[in-house]
């Protein structure tokens, strides 16, 4: 029988379930050239056609930008024949690869939907076509599409006297002296305005100033007396509306209407300006069928000049044609953008309108990256030839950086006054180079220093050198070299930082740097003086040993010495000098004892903090200075709180108090682990609470003082002798945690029964109870049955929770299952092709 197939099915089956069990989303690549099409999913083809449908770009355009982005032909190919099975499964195959149209108006042409990084200003043209790749902007574009520059004329000023009156417009007539006349008269369609009492008068196509003077002779033929004590003012009243036509290569071609002060300007930022195509600089102001002034945006971006700029009249037609010629500059030029050349402008003109090169630019030649009529081409133009070349279609100038590197440049670092970089002046040695940093510092190593040194092949290699020698000119010196590195260690950075230490008895113990001829007194001094209750007798001092013998095993390891020093710290006193790395240990006095205090609540005669007079004094003892118990004392619920290493189990070696409450806070998380779902929120704390808790007999104690149950007491101690109680506290894992009244005679299971019982969640056989003196009782088993513990007033009854049971799920257990089945047929595979 023939198992290969059978292998070959379990693994690939082996493969699916895993791949089920750990699939995972993967972005789409942004490295066309490194892409794998048999790698993409077609949720990732799909997203990339959808990101092109957006954009207007057809399947064919977006396999052959991809080409151009670096991707190669063979998986371009492959592309192409994922979009196509693609377009046939959603029934589309006639999409927008095949009835995309171009011919219309300017407004149907293909146009990149760039996505812009923000939308202000300022980063209008930061953008990127649907690979990624920054999108050159076109030069004056912006100025069309910039919210605080619309070039609305200023309807406030006053009229202009070239001002050309037409129908519509509103003529305010002021007559004034020994004549007085004030009419606002409106000019007809056939150009008249009607002046009571005087008659009609044309108007119509004459500047304000020729309608002025045609008004003041009207009125001195009707016996005004015009300049004879008499005066006219003439001014513009309402302004008329006209109506301009865009055409051509605009965003929004068609006809507006604008105020009669408007020029071409106002128009084309009406129309949002140029577009795509549209040229800048070749803009044809049209009246009366003929071309009255040719418009160059550029004059306006480069002079802030006007001249063009011309007032517009009703019905005048603005053409903006394609550009004939537009080249682009980047790399290190103030305003990398797309500029229009016009015929007999060079590429320094391109330079002057990019703004000229940036400060780290390499002006003496440009790179130039032409096309052809077949293919792509480049070519250099030096700076002689800027004012020579003329631009083509096509061309883009990089202007490229300067190297990044001197042609003169020695450094120095280390031990000298003004580390730095230097000039390679000519002849110069290491010693001028030490002198121009200022000279050497105090400490400085002059044994030896280096020099790296660039070989012709760009390797380095090292030379040392005698600082000294070359200072005292007792060693030739050394001429340096372009980019020579010289480095005059410190002493300092040499060895290890001097540290000496205290401990002990000291107000701020600690290192400190060390000082040569330091005495103990010195720092002692330096660390804070001595604290309340410690030694000048006895100070012990320890050094490194530098000689110890590795072969002996009692052989010294550091020496030891014993040191007294005056109490007052006097000069003259503590003579013992330290040497760096010394550690000084201070002691406190025999017999000093700081006051230590326990408290004492409850149910005594004089309750409150006592001070421990003796170090054996015990609980006896302190309630006997306290009055005795009252009447009222309940003596088996009497407690011992102790906030002590040895009660939390903690190791007495750890003195770290950031160690002592990262272990007591992890013991709490152990023992409050089975109470982590109870219904009572007041459990965990309770029990934190008792962590603190000595299990004392107080009535045993008081019957018979001084044994050993009768405990020592220790500093910050706190016994609390309660009140006879009478209830029984049930939580954790019972149906409803309550406080129940203690019965005499009521068992374990009453109390819990009394709370309703255990909950489904109850760990029965790890029941139990905290009695009132902190004392903590289990549940004992004997054969098959739970042995509770006897239940005292004020005792607190748990019962914890079930531990969570581990289950899988189906897919793990299929994905272990089947890898198992796998390996085991692989296996078996093996073993039957070996028989």
């Amino acid at each position: 029988m023939n198992i290969k197939p059978y292998i070959i099915l379990l693994i690939i089956l082996n493969f699916i379930c895993f791949s089920l069990v750990h699939v995972s989303a993967q972005s789409i690549p942004q490295d066309i050239s490194n892409v794998k099409v048999d790698e993409l999913s077609d949720a990732q083809v799909k997203q990339l056609m959808q990101q092109a449908a957006a954009s207007n770009i057809s399947d064919k355009q977006l396999v052959q930008m991809a080409q151009t982005k670096g991707m190669s032909s063979a998986e371009a190919q492959k592309l192409q024949i994922r979009i196509s099975d693609i377009r046939k499964k959603e029934g589309s195959a006639s999409a927008l690869s095949n009835n995309l149209n171009y011919s219309d108006t300017s407004q149907s042409r293909r146009k990149l939907n760039y996505k812009a990084d923000t939308d202000s200003a300022s980063t209008y043209y930061k953008k990127r076509d649907i690979f990624g790749k920054l999108v050159p902007r076109v030069f004056g574009a912006d100025i069309f599409k910039n919210s605080n520059l619309t070039f609305a004329p200023n309807l406030n000023l006053a009229t202009p006297v070239n001002y050309v009156v037409g129908p519509t417009d509103q003529l305010n007539i002021n007559v004034f002296g020994n004549s007085l006349a004030n009419w606002k008269l409106e000019v007809s369609p056939e150009g008249n305005i009607n002046i009571p009492g005087v008659g009609l008068l044309n108007v119509g196509g004459k500047t304000i100033e020729q309608a002025t003077t045609a008004i003041k002779s009207k009125l001195t033929a009707s016996n005004y007396a015009i300049g004879k004590g008499t005066s006219l003012q003439v001014s513009l009243g309402n302004i008329r509306s006209i109506k301009v036509i865009l055409v051509g290569e605009v965003v929004k071609p068609g006809t507006y209407t604008l105020p009669s002060l408007a020029t071409a300007f106002n128009a084309l930022y009406a129309a949002g300006g140029p577009g795509e195509n549209g040229s800048f600089r070749q803009i044809e102001i049209i009246r009366n069928n003929k071309v009255i002034r040719t418009l160059d945006v550029y004059d306006f971006l480069t002079k802030g000049s006007q001249k063009d700029n011309i007032g517009l009249q009703d019905q005048d037609i603005i053409r903006v044609p394609t550009y004939r010629t537009r080249v682009e500059i980047s790399g290190e030029i103030k305003i990398p953008a797309l500029f229009e050349i016009l015929p007999g402008e060079t590429l320094a003109d391109v330079i002057r309108f990019a703004g000229g090169f940036t400060d780290i630019a390499y002006t003496s030649r440009i790179k130039i990256l032409q096309v052809s009529d077949r293919q792509r081409r480049i070519t250099d133009v030096i700076e002689n030839d800027y004012k020579n070349y003329i631009p083509l279609r096509g061309d883009k100038y990089i202007v490229e950086p300067i190297i990044d590197r001197y042609e003169n440049r020695v450094s120095i670092e280390g031990a000298v006054f003004r580390p730095g970089m230097y000039e390679l002046e000519k002849g110069l040695t290491l010693s001028r180079l030490i002198e121009k940093a200022s000279g050497l510092k105090e400490d400085a190593f002059t044994s030896r220093g280096t020099i790296i040194r660039l070989r012709p092949d760009n390797t380095t290699e090292q030379i040392s050198f005698s600082v000294k020698d070359i200072l005292a000119k007792s060693a030739p010196d050394i001429n340096l070299q372009r980019e020579d590195k010289i480095t005059i260690s410190s002493i300092f950075d040499l060895r290890d930082q001097y540290r000496i230490a205290i401990k002990g008895e000291v107000r701020n113990p600690g290192e400190f740097a060390y000082a040569d001829s330091m005495k103990v007194a010195d720092l002692i001094i330096r660390a804070g003086g001595f604290a309340e209750g410690a030694s000048a007798k006895r100070i012990e001092v320890s050094r490194r040993v530098y000689n110890s013998d590795p072969a002996s095993k009692n052989s010294q390891v550091a020496q030891v010495y014993s040191v007294d020093v005056d109490s007052d710290l006097k000069a003259g006193g503590g003579n013992f000098t330290l040497r760096p790395f010394d550690i000084v240990s201070i002691y406190s006095l025999p017999g000093f004892e700081k006051q230590k205090t326990v408290k004492l609540e409850g149910e005594v005669v004089y309750p409150g903090f006592y001070t421990i007079q003796k170090k054996n004094e015990k609980i006896s003892d302190i309630i006997q200075r306290a009055g005795g118990l009252t009447a009222s004392a309940d003596v088996e619920g009497s407690s011992l709180k102790r906030d002590n290493v040895a009660v939390l189990g903690i190791e007495r070696t750890k003195i770290d108090t950031a160690k002592l409450l990262k272990e007591r806070a992890a013991r709490f998380s152990r023992l409050n682990h089975s109470l982590r779902d109870s219904t009572n929120n007041g459990v965990e704390d309770t029990l934190q609470l008792r962590n603190n808790y000595v299990g004392i007999d107080l009535k045993k104690i008081l019957e018979k003082p001084g044994t050993n149950q009768d405990l020592i007491l220790e500093n910050g101690d706190v016994l609390s002798i309660p009140k006879q109680q009478q209830i029984i506290r049930v939580n954790g894992q019972v149906l409803y945690p309550s406080a129940v009244v203690f019965e005499n005679g009521k068992s374990f299971k009453d109390y819990v029964l009394n709370a309703g019982g255990f909950s489904p969640k109850a760990l029965r056989r790890s029941a139990y109870i905290v009695y009132p003196n902190g004392t903590v009782k289990g549940t004992s088993k004997f054969l098959f049955f739970n042995v509770h513990p006897d239940v005292k007033p004020g005792s607190e009854i748990y019962v914890p929770t079930k531990p969570e049971s581990r289950t899988n799920t189906g897919q793990q257990i299929l994905a272990y299952t089947t890898g198992f089945a796998s390996l085991a047929a692989i296996i078996f595979g093996i073993v039957s092709l070996h028989k």
